[in-house]
């Protein structure tokens, strides 16, 4: 079943330009792994490995997927039951009240997000720069490269939505034939006694273990993120109730055997303990490359680090195209500055939108890989993926009557495993990070309140004013 808009277009020449549905099952699903996959599994091996001291480490991937499946869950009856441009900020908006607690997390929502976004895209600029140190030993002229690959991405989405369709179909084929060459080398090569070589305390259950397996499966899960980005374009997307769900779940199985697959292959070919653990300059080891040159020699190396740097710019293409439209909504509900509600004229896309969100993420490519991760985990966990959460339990209690395309399954108990499993990548983070996340909410926090008493809305609104 589908919603009465789901393929509404403007015919009015003379009309407001619209968003346009260009995006189908085969777009949505090459968006969400093209953002996935990225430079994420190719940067993050030694941290993985460093947070457990060892292949043990691959565990992780397995906690990080439960979490990711369960949470993808969510992220699909929500996404198909109102499917719109900002994802979480329309979900928490219409799930917990428009003008109450609903209005209140979306609003923080956005507030984070301006902390959290912009990072995730820039941790593939990161990984961009990391990459091109293999091949151009000059670590301020890689960190200007990066930055303009930044610039880069903003000019490949300044375009309309139909044409960007295209332009990730090529990105996405471009990740997934870089994939394929770390596959194939590794099960030519695979060496099982590096593989398991596992340290004498592996195994050895305790505290420790539990918040080095929290450590890793955070570093796990923030290379799964993207498994939800077409939510994001829910305004652009054809047939949403059906190409929503497909998407995401089709695209976290895939990439869980894909990233599985990555891991064995590099580990199986150099011995895990030549990037373990990572230094204290946070800068992790180009390990594909280092396995490329001990099989196939550094020239065929150097040629396979430009498809890496390729691999990581489609994965910041597609993060950026998402995440360019969470602004664009929220000004267009009127509770963000109305400058981001603006559409291009005749591309129809969000333009001011784009260019914002674009250019925070190039400036936050020069901080170092590991605070970008932790710092955009403890700002959005609470609001973004537990308030989510909680909103959809809210709707199916208050909301029987809403139009819901794709249910979840096995409900409510996939609602409860993401929400504990965010829980826990939250208590195993560092006190620093956890305060740095605080911060960010309770300042959010205070700026709604001042907004809310200078416009005498909810909180200082009367009870009868407000929506409940």
């Amino acid at each position: 079943m589908e919603h009465p808009r789901d393929n509404v277009t403007s015919e009015n020449p003379d009309a407001e330009p619209q968003l346009q549905r260009g995006i189908g099952v085969v777009q949505a699903t090459a968006m969400n792994m093209a953002n996935m996959v990225g430079i994420g599994p190719f940067v993050t091996i030694p941290l993985l490995m460093t947070a457990l001291g060892g292949p043990q480490a691959m565990i992780a991937w397995g906690v990080a997927l439960v979490i990711a499946l369960a949470d993808g869950l969510v992220w699909s009856e929500l996404g198909a039951a109102m499917p719109g441009s900002g994802g979480t900020y329309k979900f928490l908006r219409e799930g917990l009240g428009r003008e109450r607690w609903g209005r209140l997390m979306s609003f923080l929502f956005i507030w984070q997000f301006l902390f959290s976004g912009p990072l995730e895209i820039a941790s593939g600029f990161i990984g961009f720069a990391g990459y091109l140190r293999y091949l151009w030993n000059d670590q301020q002229g890689v960190k200007i490269a990066a930055g303009a690959a930044g610039v880069l991405a903003i000019f490949l989405l300044y375009r309309p939505i139909r044409n960007i369709g295209r332009v990730i179909i090529v990105l996405w084929i471009g990740s997934l034939f870089t994939v394929a060459i770390v596959l194939f080398t590794g099960a030519m090569h695979f060496d099982a006694k590096k593989a398991f070589d596992f340290p004498p305390d592996a195994w050895v259950i305790g505290p420790a273990f539990f918040m080095g397996l929290g450590a890793a499966s955070r570093v796990g899960m923030y290379d799964y993120l993207g498994y939800y980005n077409v939510c994001h374009l829910g305004d652009e997307v054809r047939q949403p109730g059906r190409v929503i769900p497909r998407s995401v779940l089709l695209s976290l199985v895939v990439v869980a055997v894909l990233y599985a697959g990555v891991n064995l292959s590099v580990i199986g070919i150099i011995p895990w303990r030549e990037f373990v653990p990572v230094p204290a300059s946070g800068d992790p080891a180009p390990v594909v490359s280092m396995m490329m040159e001990r099989v196939w020699g550094a020239g065929f190396a150097q040629a396979f680090t430009f498809l890496v740097l390729f691999t990581a710019l489609a994965s910041c293409v597609a993060g950026l195209l998402g995440y360019s439209r969470i602004p664009f909504a929220a000004a267009r509900d009127g509770n963000f500055f109305r400058i981001f509600a603006r559409l291009h004229p005749t591309g129809a896309f969000p333009y001011v939108s784009l260019l914002v969100v674009g250019s925070l993420a190039v400036i936050f490519t020069f901080l170092p890989l590991m605070w970008v991760i932790d710092g955009l985990f403890t700002t959005r966990i609470v609001v973004q993926f537990c308030g989510q959460i909680i909103a959809l339990m809210v709707l199916r209690k208050h909301r029987p009557d809403l139009m819901r395309p794709f249910k979840m399954w096995l409900y409510p108990l996939p609602a409860f495993v993401a929400f504990g499993g965010w829980i826990f990548f939250l208590i195993t983070t560092d006190m620093k990070m956890l305060a740095y996340g605080a911060t960010v909410i309770v300042a959010g926090l205070l700026a709604f309140l001042a907004l809310s008493k200078g416009s005498g809305r909810w909180p200082f609104a009367s009870t009868g004013n407000a929506e409940q």
